[in-house]
């Protein structure tokens, strides 16, 4: 979702300090310490001087060399893998109990399948499409998240509460008379819990497209691992079809981001009229 963009964009930022990154250098610090180290023993500032000359030519060379750059790169991307990696364990850590199974069972039968496929085909390494299991895996972390929030979003609902609110509202709007400001108002209000309501279901289908999404992710992995059992080469492993789970997934993920508005306006608005009850996490 959005987390490969905003890893795209830390990166591009990265690779706008090469020269800060090469100054950090542990041999550019070391070297620069060996030079006061030997004017501290000769009593010279000769090697200073050197010290100085030596860092000015590094700082102009270094940064711009191609294969540095391409080091820095992959140390940065390992580096965001990593926290990216970390920050999703904590996640985990962060499920109930039978979340967190299902997430564990999924990793254990991820690499299951990797591992036999390696035994029962001979293949020293993986085909890409059986890498993207990892981030199939991932995806499946980062959609029981959202679907974990949204689900508790719609227990905290009183859906009854806003139902309410738009039956007072008609009724006032039609007890208005002649009043001609009052029934403006109130049905500017009717169609306000008209839309909030609107978003309400716009939410439920979203619950259960991630929970239909989740289930494919499930039997997708399950149907790979059955049949990995039966193939004898790598060639028949190619035809199998992972574009499919691929880009169901990301139809998924662009509606949560279609709906995500429907989310933060529900708990604006709430807030801003004073509906704490409303609000997620309330205990009334």
């Amino acid at each position: 979702m959005a987390d490969l963009a905003k890893y795209e964009r830390d990166l591009q930022r990265f690779q706008s300090s090469y020269m800060k990154e090469a100054v950090k250098e542990p041999f550019n610090f070391w070297g620069l310490a060996g030079f006061a180290v030997a004017a501290a023993y000769s009593q010279s500032i000769i090697p200073l001087l050197i010290a100085l000359i030596a860092e000015i030519v590094y700082i102009m060379v270094v940064p711009n060399l191609p294969y540095y750059r391409q080091l820095v790169q992959t140390r940065e991307k390992q580096r965001l893998l990593n926290a990216n990696r970390t920050a999703r364990e904590k996640l985990i850590k962060t499920f109930t109990p039978r979340e967190r199974e299902a997430v564990e069972y999924l990793r254990w039968l991820k690499e299951k399948i990797q591992d036999n496929y390696k035994k029962f085909t001979g293949a020293g390494s993986l085909p890409s499409n059986l890498r993207t299991l990892d981030q199939r895996w991932e995806d499946f972390v980062d959609l029981l998240d959202v679907y974990r929030r949204r689900k508790q979003h719609l227990k905290s609902i009183n859906r009854q509460a806003v139902h309410n609110q738009l039956s007072q509202a008609y009724r006032a709007a039609e007890n208005a008379g002649s009043d001609e400001k009052t029934r403006r108002i109130q049905q500017t209000n009717v169609e306000i819990l008209k839309r909030r309501i609107a978003s309400f279901d716009e939410i439920e289908r979203s619950v259960k497209l991630v929970e239909g999404q989740l289930q494919s992710i499930e039997n997708f992995f399950s149907y790979l691992n059955d049949e990995i059992v039966t193939m004898s080469t790598p060639e028949k492993f190619s035809l199998l079809d992972f574009e499919q789970l691929s880009d169901s997934i990301a139809m998924t993920k662009q509606m949560l981001d279609a709906t995500a508005d429907d989310v933060g306006a529900l708990d604006s608005y709430n807030r801003q009229m004073g509906n704490y009850e409303l609000l997620p996490g309330s205990n009334s």
